[in-house]
């Protein structure tokens, strides 16, 4: 058994130490003229959100204003916790109980 492991050790320590020199580029080196650097693949481009989705932001940036502005004491007469507000104000605004 040890002496399959010396055989392995002796083997592999050479390439071990070599893997450095044979590698095409370490992390600081800088490419050299002969080689071009990878194109990094392009990200797709962001899509411009529907009239929609931005009618929704708008709506929660509003309804998010005007939920910071509230008091404590107000907030839990509105509903406790910001779903329920965010329910009642998004109705109220897209203008009743449309969906």
């Amino acid at each position: 058994m040890i002496d399959r492991l010396m055989r392995i050790a002796v083997f592999a320590a050479p390439l071990l130490m070599a893997q450095p020199l044979l590698a095409k580029e370490t992390p600081g080196q800088a490419p050299t003229a002969g080689e071009a650097p990878a194109a990094a693949p392009a990200a797709p481009a962001a899509k411009a959100p529907s009239p929609g989705q931005s009618a929704a932001r708008e709506r929660q940036k509003t309804c998010g204003a005007q939920w910071r502005g509230l008091t404590d004491t107000q907030k839990a007469a509105q509903g406790p916790k910001w779903p329920q507000f965010w329910s009642s104000c998004n109705k109220r605004l897209k203008g009743g109980d449309k969906a």
